[in-house]
Parts: structure tokens; sequence; C-alpha cells
């Protein structure tokens, strides 16, 4: 059995997307990471197609679009992400997630969400001629920016150590809580707009 089929036949699309951060409705559609989309427009299941922007194939196609990865890289990430052992046994993929995932998803869904917002607050904020005076949205999102990639490297890199300890760490110091309630209190205009 080759290296992309021992990978994908115990891990979907949808699976893969689910503990990459997305967040899948019960009817399998999301929101893909792939263009700026304001409502979900990319079924995932076993594959993944993208009614907005085109985008299709399989589990290690998605991985390796969304991390900027060759097939291969991407097929020795999913390897690591799920556990796949090399023996003619595949792991299973657990019906649960354990808990420690679940605040990493979390984690990543409302750093990615942050994220969306402050790249546009960037480019629609962004001062026309020197010297206009500066929007604070602006200046949040040149702020902030850094820090927001910065840990969102740290939950979707390979180290699942480091992972674990940034969700820890954003848990314990009620960072996503509180970020999770700022975003709630954007305008819904501004919220439509993003």
């Amino acid at each position: 059995m080759s290296t992309y089929a021992r990978i994908k036949q115990p891990v979907t699309t949808r699976q893969a997307a689910e503990r990459y951060g997305l967040s899948v409705n019960r009817s399998g559609m999301a929101r893909c990471p792939f263009h700026d989309d304001h409502h979900p427009s990319m079924k995932v299941d076993d594959r993944f197609y993208c009614f907005g922007c085109g985008t299709s194939g399989d589990v290690i196609d998605f991985t390796a679009r969304l991390f900027g990865l060759s097939p291969y890289a991407a097929a020795q990430k999913l390897e690591t992400d799920f556990g796949i052992g090399a023996g003619p046994e595949p792991l299973p993929f657990p019906n649960h997630a354990e808990p420690t995932r679940d605040r990493e998803r979390l984690c990543i869904c409302v750093l990615r969400e942050y994220l969306r917002h402050l790249r546009i607050w960037q480019l629609r904020y962004r001062p026309e001629k020197p010297g206009d005076p500066i929007h604070p949205r602006f200046a949040e999102a040149m702020k902030t920016l850094p820090t927001v990639n910065h840990l969102l490297d740290c939950l979707l890199g390979n180290d699942l150590l480091l992972a674990e300890k940034t969700a820890e760490m954003l848990c314990e110091e009620e960072y996503t809580r509180r970020l999770s309630e700022y975003l709630g209190t954007l305008s819904e205009k501004e919220r439509e707009c993003a």
C-alpha cells in the first residue's frame, strides 16, 4: 500500500479540516480557507470542493494547500498528526476529540476569526497618504498581527506539545474567552463587511 493510500484510508478531509481548526457544520459545509469566504461555500467530506473558488481534492491536497506544503510533506504531516503507523494496520481516527484537542481547536477558531478581521482592518483603514490620521483599527492590526500569526503557528505546527502548551496558556490567561467576547461586540455591519 502506498504512503498516500495509507494516509487517505483512515483520515477524511473533514477530519483533517476540523483538526486544523475549520468549523464544519452538520451538512458538511465550511468557510473556505483558500479565499476570502464570508459564508460556508466549501463542501468537506471524504474530499473537498469549494463552490466559491473551485478548489478541490483529497485530504492530502487539502493539507498541502492549507499549510503550503508539497503533497509528500502534507502526507507526512497527516501521518504525524493522526498517529498513522507504518505497519499494515493504520490507527483509526478517534471518534471523539480529547479535551486538549478541543481546547486547541477552540483557540485556533477564535484566532483565525480575529486574524481575518485584522487583515481586513489593515487594508480598509490604512492611511491613504503620509500625514493622514491613524485609525485605531489599523493600529490594532499592525500591532497585533505578528502575535496572532505566531500563536497560530504554535497551534498548527508539527510540535503537538507546543500546541498543547500554547492552548493551555491561552485558556489559563482567558485570552481566548476575552477575544471571543471582543469579536462578539463588533457591530453587525463590521462583521458583515469582514
